[in-house]
């Protein structure tokens, strides 16, 4: 992956965000899945089992869709004369669909915007659009504390991930990552209905997450020190409290946040009707309110930006 190629993408996706269009391939893959759920559950039986075959399906389908729409641009750029360029718009293309610094930033800003006109149901309405959670019942701190977590989970998943994958196998295996992340939020429910089916939707969200979120974490705390926010705590509370949570991964970048902004994250929550109890992150040293949300999203976008520029260098020196 050239350092151009992921200055594009990143640059589509801060100018233009993602599109709501049929065609998307997040959209697509949303397709996939849920075609492919049907027929998973056609007699009920042995789900855990086809829930593999369900997410080794849908990811080879991804990657090998991937694969053809890079030989296709290695056709162009050949017997088309291209040079190069076709090759070069298409791996920019899947990398951009991939990321969601853009995405992520305006749903957070549309929370915010409702909070300060002190509009709570448009507020958790427009928070039930990122978060899994139950959302009806939530109070302003509710609302804020879901918003929090969410635009820190969202660094690991909307901006580490897409770009580590990218460097390690281009365009192609930066889609199977983002479709690895739209198997569990569809399926990877610890509920009746997916417990069995979704496991390993689950499961393969976790590993192909590991190092994503751990970055996260790292250039959170990189960001909060350059921001003069609190980023020893931050280092302090991602290490401590993040082996606690039940998820392998989301602790280490929602600790982060927690700790440079001084704010505690996690406890109980209600998921389809069923209250879950998380561990809790960080020390309440400050309210969960509108000031400490709009700091987190701030912090959320420089560090994508120390991300977007780490990887660039790496790149140029051809390390990525």
């Amino acid at each position: 992956m050239t350092a151009g190629i992921l200055a594009a993408a990143a640059a589509l996706d801060l100018a233009v965000g993602d599109p709501d269009h049929a065609w998307h391939p997040v959209r697509r893959m949303g397709a996939l899945i849920r075609w492919t759920e049907a027929r998973a559950r056609r007699d009920g039986r042995r789900l855990k089992l086809r829930g593999t075959g369900l997410v080794l399906l849908v990811l080879a389908t991804v990657y090998a869709c991937g694969l053809l729409a890079l030989r296709a641009a290695a056709w162009a750029d050949t017997d088309m004369g291209f040079e190069g360029w076709a090759n070069f718009t298409v791996q920019a293309l899947m990398v951009w669909s991939c990321l969601g610094i853009r995405s992520m930033t305006l749903h957070a800003q549309d929370v915010l915007a409702a909070l300060r006109q002190g509009d709570l149901a448009g507020a958790r309405l427009a928070v039930a659009r990122i978060v899994g959670r139950d959302c009806a019942g939530l109070d302003e701190p509710g609302v804020c504390r879901a918003c929090l977590e969410s635009v820190a989970e969202s660094l690991g998943d909307g901006v580490m991930g897409p770009l580590f994958f990218a460097g390690l196998g281009g365009g192609p295996l930066a889609l199977v990552y983002r479709a690895a992340n739209t198997l569990d939020s569809m399926l990877g429910h610890d509920d009746e209905e997916y417990r069995e089916l979704g496991w390993a939707s689950a499961k393969a969200d976790d590993l192909l997450s590991w190092i994503p979120a751990r970055k996260a974490a790292l250039f959170a705390i990189l960001a909060a020190a350059g921001m003069g926010l609190d980023f020893r705590s931050a280092w302090r509370v991602a290490r401590k409290d993040a082996r606690a949570q039940a998820s392998p991964n989301s602790g280490w970048p929602e600790g982060a946040f927690a700790g440079a902004l001084g704010v505690r994250l996690g406890g109980p929550l209600s998921y389809r009707g069923e209250r879950v109890d998380k561990a809790f992150l960080g020390e309440a040293r400050r309210p969960l309110d509108v000031a400490v949300c709009e700091q987190a999203l701030k912090l959320f976008l420089a560090a994508s930006l120390v991300a977007v520029l780490v990887d660039e260098a790496l790149a140029w020196y051809g390390l990525h």
